[in-house]
């Protein structure tokens, strides 16, 4: 019996794996930080046997909750992730699963990989109605990467998404997938008719670094993504700085950040009620944008979601409010959940990468409910 984690974003420490009835592990840590919660490994054990391991230092992740209700994903082939039995109580998360063949991957939610990042890059640049920027690169030197659909002018609105600053948060680039499939559909009569008067700007993964690490919450050097938008810099945050002078130079007429969150098993989105500039304007688009949402899939819900900020109690660091202030334009956090959706579960794969595809697609017709008023 093996245990590995080294590969695209591998996270695991071998405690002690001898007993295929007790295997003993523990999650690492983000680099240069204390928050730890997503894990991906590989098993190398006997089949028909059924192999129990030990998350031990589940209880002091970032969020212990989100361990409750929670099932791992697990895969052969590394195509088709299914959920496993799983259970927590308090303290430890337990894996249980007998094999049906030699080898088998387990992870907090389905990767995506860089290698599959690479290639939704070049596969979008194939598109004549997408243009590939390269926006610089990050702490490790890697690509961050800006795609542009549709013909760039002044007179068209600017329509931002971004996703994964949180890099444990993998929903988000499948997301991103199902989205760029629609928005490079040429057949697609919404989209033929949105790419009229709008330009979509979408950086699929704004955190390279930390997915390739195994990271679940910061960038190579432990920094927050999502608490930097008010004053990013090239030392600690280049992902934001040249994302946020992206936008400078074309500005924005609404934007979507895409993420998961770890506790609530809904599909909601959080708003900007709390930036100086929101008005009455903002929060009926806002309405039509989540009607319009609701309408068009049951998967996404209003019930369920954070709490709303008071006026002017917003946090400026974050994305949504940073952006939504800086250019008085429409703006959500969009998240997905980790374990299904309650409204509509499915046993056998709970929330998945098929499903987080299908919204981002589905979030289109959503846009086109209120494209033609972002800057009434």
């Amino acid at each position: 019996m093996l245990i590995t984690a080294q590969f695209d974003s591998g996270n695991i420490d071998i405690l002690e794996a001898a007993d295929p009835e007790n295997i003993r592990l523990s999650i690492r840590k983000d680099n240069q930080s204390d928050f730890y919660q997503w894990f991906h490994f590989k098993l190398y054990g006997e089949a028909g046997v059924e192999h129990v391991m030990h998350i031990e230092n589940a209880g002091h992740s970032a969020y212990p909750d989100g361990w409750k209700d929670y099932y791992a994903v697990a895969s052969y082939d590394r195509d088709v992730w299914f959920r496993v039995p799983t259970e927590f109580d308090g303290k430890t998360l337990t894996i249980r699963h007998e094999l049906d063949q030699e080898s088998c991957y387990y992870a907090y939610f389905t990767p995506y990989s860089y290698e599959r990042h690479q290639d939704l890059i070049q596969w979008a640049q194939q598109s004549t109605l997408c243009e590939h920027v390269l926006l610089g690169q990050t702490l490790d030197g890697r690509d961050m990467n800006l795609l542009v659909i549709g013909e760039q002018s002044e007179e068209k609105q600017k329509i931002w998404v971004t996703a994964r600053q949180h890099p444990g948060e993998s929903m988000a680039e499948w997301f991103i997938e199902g989205l760029l499939g629609r928005l490079l559909d040429d057949e697609d009569g919404a989209v033929r008719k949105l790419l009229q008067n709008n330009v979509f700007y979408v950086v699929p993964n704004m955190n390279p670094d930390g997915s390739l690490r195994g990271h679940l919450r910061t960038n190579a050097i432990g920094v927050n993504l999502n608490r930097e938008w008010e004053q990013p810099s090239l030392e600690q945050s280049p992902e934001v700085y040249h994302v946020l002078k992206a936008m400078d130079q074309t500005g924005v007429d609404m934007y979507l950040d895409i993420h998961g969150d770890e506790n609530l098993p809904y599909n909601f989105v959080a708003g900007a009620e709390g930036v100086p500039s929101y008005n009455e304007q903002m929060d009926a688009l806002g309405n039509r944008f989540k009607a319009a949402l609701v309408a068009i899939t049951p998967e996404f819900q209003t019930e369920f979601g954070y709490d709303v900020d008071a006026p002017g109690e917003a946090n400026m660091t974050v994305a949504s409010n940073a952006v939504a202030e800086r250019f008085q334009c429409l703006a959500f956090t969009l998240e997905m959940p980790f374990k299904d959706n309650a409204n509509l579960p499915d046993a056998d794969f709970g929330w998945s990468a098929n499903r987080s595809q299908q919204l981002g697609a589905d979030v289109i017709s959503a846009i086109y409910a209120v494209a033609d008023d972002l800057r009434a």
